[in-house]
């Protein structure tokens, strides 16, 4: 960032149209002042947001991820896709969380169609928050490079957690709180830890291996995992026959240079 120069974040909205996009346009037409950091998606339903959408947003240079639909219980399709909404953003803080980056990136916020002053008043919250964290990558500690590798590494197994997410970890609550409790709960970590953990760990390793091989103390220095930690994630990888441990050159390899995809 060049010396004077304000920090301002970039923000990718993606917005319900029943609620939250409407609730933004009366916020325009009322001339309610807000940072004009966000960049508009129009969606029908906040459910339809996929991690994959949140993550290509991270990976294209948003500092900040905002998600804003009905209120619960106002959902305009009987599928209520606001709840869905809500449990995967809990889902896809944590993977972000896993891989270092500030979960508080991503927001979840309901916002009315008569509700252009709180659209207005959430936008600014946001924006000063993001302000304090700093450029996403920079403000974590994590240098361009490395940043790239661990969010790709995440969307490599995007379509495994959606599946867990359906068949092990979707519940239904009434209020926002008791979702909340949930996923913050010993019950809901374990789980992630279980279903989600290793796979996610595993998808790291292999997106550093497709750049070079590695040792395994150079695979635990780059991830933070401990030796113990990088040894067995690679054995199961290469009882999978996902890579090879090459003897003369004492590292991990891929066995093919698509390796990582058949992850």
């Amino acid at each position: 960032m060049a010396a004077g120069h304000t920090f301002e974040p970039r923000i990718l909205g993606f917005l319900c149209n029943w609620c939250c996009y409407a609730g933004a346009d009366l916020a325009g037409v009322s001339r309610y002042q807000y940072p004009p950091n966000i960049r508009v998606i129009r969606l029908m339903c906040s459910g339809r947001v996929d991690p994959a959408f949140i993550l290509r947003a991270f990976s294209n240079g948003s500092d900040g991820v905002f998600v804003g639909g009905c209120w619960l219980g106002e959902c305009h399709y009987i599928t209520e896709g606001n709840y869905d909404a809500l449990s995967m953003l809990h889902l896809t803080r944590k993977l972000l969380e896993r891989i270092g980056v500030n979960p508080e990136r991503l927001r979840l916020e309901w916002v009315s169609a008569s509700e252009g002053i709180r659209f207005a008043e959430v936008m600014e919250d946001f924006v000063r928050n993001l302000k304090k964290m700093g450029p996403l990558g920079k403000g974590e500690g994590l240098d361009k490079h490395g940043l790239k590798s661990k969010l790709e590494a995440v969307d490599k197994i995007v379509p495994y957690v959606k599946l867990v997410e359906r068949e092990k970890l979707r519940v239904r609550f009434g209020t926002e709180d008791e979702y909340n409790k949930f996923f913050a709960s010993d019950q809901a970590n374990r789980l992630f830890d279980d279903l989600i953990g290793d796979k996610l760990a595993v998808s790291q390793i292999m997106m550093l291996l497709r750049q070079k091989p590695l040792s395994t103390g150079e695979i635990s220095e780059a991830l933070g995992f401990s030796p113990s930690e990088v040894t067995r994630y690679m054995n199961n990888s290469s009882k999978q026959g996902l890579v090879r441990y090459d003897m003369k050159r004492k590292c991990f390899a891929l066995v093919q240079g698509d390796g990582a995809s058949r992850g």
